[in-house]
């Protein structure tokens, strides 16, 4: 039993100076593997699109009312939006009520009621 252990054990040590080996040499040539994440983070980032206000309203720090205010904009105000996600049901006194929320690209959200456009501020992105 105890030279079975052993055996797996150098295996094991084996297998990650392997992994380890594979890494140095990824990094020596160029970093290719490491940069993916990084070339799909400026992409996601670069798929951002802007969405304009019709009325006045709160920016929150997450995506319903009971979160805190991270600050107000004014009507016509143009935001850089990320994408969009279900949060918190509102409804306004106009008649609008659903639970669309915009995550911003500063990480705040805005309740897609008060965009212009579609419930998402035509926003396609899903969160």
């Amino acid at each position: 039993m105890r030279k079975a252990h052993g055996r797996s054990l150098t295996l094991a040590v084996a297998s990650l100076a392997l992994v380890a080996g594979a890494m140095a040499g990824t990094a020596a040539a160029g970093g290719a593997a490491p940069a993916e994440p990084l070339a799909r983070a400026a992409s996601s980032a670069s798929a951002a699109s802007s969405v304009t206000t019709w009325t006045g309203g709160n920016v929150r720090t997450g995506p319903g009312t009971n979160y805190g205010v991270a600050y107000t904009v004014g009507a016509n105000q143009s935001l850089s939006a990320a994408c969009w996600l279900e949060g918190g049901h509102v409804s306004d006194s106009s008649g609008i009520a659903h639970n669309k929320w915009v995550r911003l690209s500063d990480g705040n959200y805005i309740w897609g009621g008060l965009l212009k456009g579609n419930e998402t501020g035509n926003v396609s992105a899903h969160c």
